[in-house]
């Protein structure tokens, strides 16, 4: 199966995370997308932490759902979920498609809004920065009573390919 490219995501910071201990929580992430799993370190009692993190998957079928799940580390028991999200790339893709290369630094290509089909919990804008286009989300953990954890998507296409994805 041929590769699309390298989906790049930013782990930068949880906010407001539940708290699952005595002090706190000590939470990770935790992104899957079909057989794939990747994970942060652990942050000790931190309900905000910063991972800072970046964490890499390859993309094969930009359809496949990518899950991002929030865990509280535990030492004697098996390790709390603290919610979960679900980072949805196709407005992401579709602004690839454009082929939209040679724009100035920092045009906001499109503004993609929060709505009952993704776990966004504000305006998310896809930008052209620097010779590549990047997300920058901020969702909303799911299944949990508060918690948000702040992204950010990048996809480095494969071999070297430019312009579109056409999916």
């Amino acid at each position: 199966m041929n590769t699309l490219g390298v989906l790049k995501i930013r782990v930068r910071r949880g906010i407001n995370l539940a708290v699952r201990d005595a002090f706190g929580s000590d939470p990770y992430v935790v992104i899957t997308m079909g057989g794939q799993k990747v994970k942060t370190r652990v942050i000790k009692e931190n309900i905000n932490p910063v991972w800072n993190e970046e964490l890499s998957l390859a993309l094969y079928d930009p359809s496949l759902p990518i899950t991002l799940t929030v865990y509280d580390k535990d030492t004697f028991t098996a390790d709390d979920k603290m919610g979960d999200a679900k980072i949805d790339i196709k407005p992401y893709i579709d602004a690839i498609n454009m082929g939209l290369e040679g724009l100035p630094d920092g045009v906001k290509v499109d503004r993609v809004q929060p709505n009952r089909d993704n776990c966004l919990s504000d305006e998310s804008c896809i930008v052209w920065e620097n010779g590549k286009m990047t997300q920058n989300m901020i969702l909303r953990l799911q299944h949990v009573e508060c918690g948000e954890i702040e992204i950010q998507i990048e996809l480095i296409n494969a071999q070297g390919r430019r312009g579109g994805l056409y999916i």
